[in-house]
């Protein structure tokens, strides 16, 4: 680490040095987070990005008092290092460590938690039109990439902005990608500004102004630059039109030009819209060469870049492939993402369907509705999210959709604990959100050959239906050549029993059959069952072991506040079953980030808290008797 940054303990320090020293400031950041990332895996590419940027608005803004956002909030590395934060940083990401995104529990630096993209304009603007009315004088900064201007939310705040304040500062971080290359008209648009004949112009101008300051304030250096700017008005009449003064595209790695604009910005009278570019992974080949892989990845060689190689197909891949199969026999099946994927592995589909691949950007609520556009001319869309990120379509999916009995296939990835990314993005209500909506059929899968069969089966039924699976590889289970449709409804009895009755569902079927033999060294009798389908569940094997075992127990990677569990018990409960269910999942609260083994274990979604719960229930029953061996 270098001795600049070893003296940066809070942004009161990085006030005193002057453009030269902020400049091997910003290399030494660098550094640092490429050898510190390297061990601990993060989002490297953006914070990369975003080192000027950062330095910049800590230069001329004073956080706390003033209100520093950043959308999603993967990028605030930098913000975290620069509010005392750089001791810990080595923790980003580790059980009891710096999460990984803005949090206003770890810092009062944090004015606003994030995770999900295109909320930061929204959010800043709130708080502008808070200080508003408390009458309060503070600044209210907002840098959203250029992903995020393809978020409906974020357009929705624009759409507010002028009518609501007047002093609220949006930063435009361009870097021509989110996690994936941005898409779509607004991608488009921002590539027009930047390549429009006036830029080099403005560029050039700003930078003399800034060389030649002399004594002249930041005032008149940035009316020079408003002046050249104005020149360029015809491509930036988007934000014009929204009522928000536009200046840039800037150099987001100029530090002197950017602290003299901001300087400037703060002065401004009515909102504003400052258009920075960046390159994500700047000063780390690496990055630049794999934007994608470098958006966010685990532990890596630093000196290579290098990924260890993982032997196991994942969840995702097996996804895509099973997903291309289909669609070369099918010709109604298309697959729709929402600018991931990377993510979701449809980045393996698109060479082979290209015609039918869709990626929407980062606009969940379009996606869905897309989808069922297409579903009533008679195509079968598959639509790959998230599900932390399926949550944002939760009323199209209902009215859309399901209301219209349409044939969309939803597929969620990181279904489940998400671990290291913490509570934005964990998967843990997917089952709650979806089994009440009426005509879905939602099923999960015990490996990655049942993936494949339930995408076969989903693609065939007349409705919607959803599909939820976690994040990384899978159990080890090579796909058979050609799926099978299974029938909707039926469990699969892995094991039969008549003391107690295990249920788990899609992975977790590994901790019902631990528990089976632990119960059945014990002397007990235990079912093992696979579910598959969560919706409609098996009513028929519910009703069987009802009349024979003692206790069901229930294992999901999920809520148990509206999970499977209480589907079950529900369910029981309609049959007139009085047999006691032990439901094992997560709590009603938001899961902290850490090692998935250690949250279950701290959580009680383990096969000790399941045997603890479940003894006392078949202690009540005569022992069975053992037979000597």
């Amino acid at each position: 680490m270098g001795s600049l940054l070893e003296t940066i303990h809070s942004p009161a320090d990085l006030k005193r040095l002057n453009f030269a020293q902020m400049s091997e400031l910003a290399e030494e950041i660098r550094a640092f987070l490429i050898q510190t990332l390297s061990r601990t895996g993060g989002h490297l590419g953006p914070n990369l990005g975003v080192v000027e940027l950062t330095l910049a608005i800590h230069t001329v803004f004073n956080t706390p008092d003033d209100k520093l956002l950043f959308d999603v909030s993967h990028q605030a590395y930098i913000h975290k290092i620069l509010t005392g934060r750089l001791d810990r940083l080595e923790t980003i990401r580790q059980p009891g460590g710096l999460n990984g995104f803005m949090l206003r529990t770890e810092s009062e630096h944090d004015c606003y938690g994030a995770g999900h993209a295109g909320t930061a304009v929204s959010a800043a603007l709130g708080m502008a039109v808070a200080r508003d009315l408390a009458g309060g004088k503070e600044h209210v900064i907002a840098v959203a990439g250029d992903a995020a201007f393809t978020n409906g939310i974020t357009f929705e705040a624009l759409n507010n902005i002028a009518e609501q304040t007047k002093r609220l500062i949006v930063v435009l971080n361009d870097n021509e990608w989110s996690i994936d290359r941005n898409v779509g008209a607004i991608a488009r648009y921002f590539h027009k500004i930047v390549t429009n004949e006036h830029y080099n112009r403005l560029h050039d101008s700003a930078r003399r102004i800034i060389e030649k300051i002399g004594g002249k304030t930041a005032v008149e250096v940035a009316r020079r630059a408003e002046e050249a700017a104005k020149s360029m008005l015809w491509p930036s009449i988007l934000f014009e039109e929204f009522g928000l003064q536009y200046f840039g595209p800037i150099d987001g790695h100029n530090l002197p030009l950017l602290v003299e604009t901001f300087k400037f910005l703060k002065a401004s009278d009515r909102p504003v819209v400052l258009h920075v570019l960046t390159q994500k992974g700047r000063g780390y080949q690496p990055a630049l060469d794999g934007q994608k892989k470098f958006h966010g990845l685990g532990p890596y060689d630093p000196e290579t870049g290098q990924t260890k190689p993982v032997g196991l197909p994942t969840y995702a891949e097996v996804f895509a492939n099973t997903l291309v199969d289909l669609a070369t026999q099918d010709e109604r099946i298309v697959a729709i993402t929402a600018a991931m994927p990377n993510g979701t592995g449809l980045d393996l589909f698109r060479p082979h369907h290209p015609t039918r691949y869709f990626d929407v950007g980062i606009a969940e609520e379009h996606a869905v509705v897309f989808a069922a556009g297409m579903a009533t001319r008679g195509f079968r869309p598959v639509c790959a999210i998230y599900s932390t990120f399926l949550q944002r379509a939760f009323d199209p999916i209902v009215h859309d959709v399901a209301l219209q009995k349409l044939p969309v296939v939803f597929c969620m990835d990181r279904a489940g604990l998400s671990g290291d990314d913490g509570p934005t993005h964990h998967g843990l209500f997917d089952i709650a959100y979806l089994r009440g909506i009426p005509e879905m059929v939602l099923m999960a899968p015990k490996d990655e050959d049942e993936l494949a069969d339930m995408m076969k089966t989903a693609v065939q039924l007349p409705g919607p239906s959803a599909i939820r699976y976690p994040r990384g590889v899978g159990a080890g289970v090579a796909r058979k050549p050609i799926p099978r449709a299974l029938p909707v409804g039926k469990a699969e009895v892995l094991q039969d029993g008549s003391d107690v009755a295990i249920l788990g569902l899609g992975p977790l079927i590994t901790m019902a059959q631990e528990l089976a033999a632990r119960l059945e060294r014990d002397g007990y009798s235990a079912a093992v069952i696979n579910p598959r389908f969560i919706k409609p569940l098996d009513l028929e094997m519910l009703k069987t072991y009802a009349g024979r075992v003692s206790a069901f127990v229930t294992f999901e990677d999920h809520v148990k506040m509206g999970g499977f569990g209480s589907a079950v018990a529900e369910a029981l409960q309609e049959l007139g079953s009085v047999v006691p269910v032990v439901r094992i999942g997560w709590p009603d609260q938001f899961i902290e980030h850490g090692k998935v083994d250690d949250l279950r274990l701290k959580h009680g979604l383990s096969v000790d808290a399941a045997l603890a719960q479940v003894l006392p229930l078949l202690a009540r029953r005569q022992r069975p008797t053992l037979v000597a061996s």
